[in-house]
Order: structure tokens, then sequence, then C-alpha cells
């Protein structure tokens, strides 16, 4: 079996409330199930219904043990931690992964400032659970029991990293938080700094990045990817804060051969009706165009890869 489960899909804070009932109001968790394998990627808010879940199902087998795979330590991805259940719970092991984002911030240390009598009653010393850490930079994983994770630097105001999560011939990958590379120099001539040669070398850069990335996750049966603003959203203001745009991502999930598209992260103030409307205004702009899926992340989706 080769699952996928999303258990929050809100990007920046929790918004519980009337207008979060459809979509889900918890941030950024996703449950993988490689047949008896567990793989976790971020610990937003929606990894709590995870570990409620865990225990009342896979507690029974026996000891809990994951993969927690972080795509960043920024708050909405790893707020959710100290309400795992499995990490109060002896015999729990967990390995988390993801990427340094300061040479003194290793991820030992930003879990365990977070579970710290300063913001938790629980510290990480008291903590039942037998936890490794591991950093991981551009690489390939080899997981074993036929599971390869593949990880890919994206473009965000800290380092953050895709995945790339393949078995059993299928391909499941995340693209957030993650914003389209763009030329930093000058292209106007009229720009008293404007340099000809700087400016196309600029933009030759900009397309290889981006290349780069749709390259990465080109193909994939399923794609989970940042698309926490309209294209007119993002160009009134929200250029550099790390996050695509609808447009965008379904653009470069065609170019890419992406079979299915899931847009996430939605920003906390999208309400479920605004959702709705756009899920179904992008579906129609794509029908008879494309053989790309597309679906606006609910909370409690769940996408069978492989049996």
């Amino acid at each position: 079996m080769f699952s996928v489960k999303l258990w929050g899909s809100r990007g920046s804070m929790p918004t519980p409330g009337p207008d979060s009932v459809v979509f889900g109001g918890n941030t950024s968790c996703i449950e993988v199930r490689c047949d008896d394998r567990l793989i976790i990627i971020d610990a937003g808010s929606g990894i709590r219904g995870l570990g409620d879940s865990l225990m009342k199902t896979d507690l029974k087998k026996g000891p809990i043990t994951a993969d927690i795979f972080l795509t960043h330590t920024h708050w909405d991805h790893i707020m959710g931690f100290p309400m795992f259940t499995p990490i109060y719970v002896p015999g729990t092991r967990l390995t988390i992964r993801g990427p340094m984002a300061f040479e003194d911030d290793s991820l030992d240390k930003v879990i365990g400032t977070q579970l710290s009598y300063r913001y938790w009653p629980v510290r990480q010393e008291e903590l039942a659970a037998r936890i490794d850490y591991e950093h991981l930079r551009e690489t390939r994983v080899d997981m074993g029991d036929g599971i390869t994770v593949q990880t890919k630097y994206l473009n965000h105001p800290i380092l953050c990293l895709g995945y790339r999560i393949e078995f059993k011939g299928k391909s499941f990958s995340t693209c957030y938080d993650h914003e389209p590379y763009r030329n930093l120099f000058p292209t106007d001539p009229g720009d008293p700094q404007y340099d000809e040669a700087i400016a196309r070398e600029g933009d030759q850069a900009t397309r290889e990045e981006n290349e780069k990335v749709y390259r990465f996750y080109a193909a994939s049966d399923l794609l989970v990817h940042d698309a926490q603003y309209t294209a007119r959203e993002y160009a009134a203001g929200k250029t550099g804060w790390g996050h695509s745009s609808f447009e965008y991502a379904i653009n470069m999930a065609n170019k890419a051969s992406v079979k299915r598209l899931v847009l996430s992260h939605h920003d906390p103030n999208r309400t479920d009706t605004e959702l709705q409307e756009l899920e179904l205004f992008y579906k129609a702009k794509i029908a008879g165009k494309s053989m790309l899926e597309i679906d606006v992340a609910r909370e409690g989706n769940s996408f069978m890869l492989a049996p």
C-alpha cells in the first residue's frame, strides 16, 4: 500500500471556526503509508489529530515508529509537535529529518526550545519517546523496504526542502513553502543601475532554478504544492514572502506532466466559500485542455497511489 492523507492544509497559522469547516483549519501535516512504514511530512497543528489516530490504531500493533520529514522550521510547520501524543508513550521511536536553517540552530535545538518550560510544561529530556535527528541537504535517501526520498531546496525566506517519495513504482512529491525564483537585478533599461549583461545572466539563472524545481517533481503521480495566493494577490505585494500562486502551481505542474495536483498551504484569511469558488474556477479553466487533475487540499483527504 502507498497512501497519502492530509491532516493539515492551512498556512501561516491555524484557523479554527465556521469559515474553515470544509477545508480545515490545521497547519501542514501529511501522513504517508508505505505498507508498514509510516512517514510524516511536517509537524504543524495537524499532527495532533494524526497522533490521536495512531494511538487508536497503530499502538495496538506495537510501539509506534515513524520517520518525520520537516520541510523547514517555521512555526506553522512544527507547532503541533508538543501535542503529538506518541512522544509521551514509552517505546515510540522517531527519526526527525530536515534542513538546518542556521549554523547554531540544529533540529534538536529548535524542537528542544519549544519543548522547554518557557513555552511548554514538558521538556524534551522528559519525553518517553526515543528521538533521533538527521540534517538533510539536497540528497536521495534510501529508506529501505523499497522506499526512497529525494530532497530539493525550495525558494523560501528560510532553508526549505521539497520531498519526493518513491515506492512501488509511484511517486508523491511536495513543493511548499515555495515561491518562484525571480531575477533580482534591474531589468528596466531606464533604471540607472541597469546592466544588460547582468540582467541577462539573472534571467538565465532564474529560468534554470525554476526548471530544477519542476523537474524535481516531474511526472509525479501526486503533488502537493504551495498555493497561498492568487496571481493577482501575489503581484499586489506578496513577492518575497516565500509562497506561490494558484496559477503558477497549476502551470508548472502541467508543464511537468504531474498526474494529480493538490493545492495547499491556504492563506489563513481564505474562507471555505472562497476556496470552493477557486477550485471550481481553476478546474473549469483547464477542462479539456490538460490531463492534469486538480484538487484544493481538504483536511482529511486521502489518496491511494498503490495497493
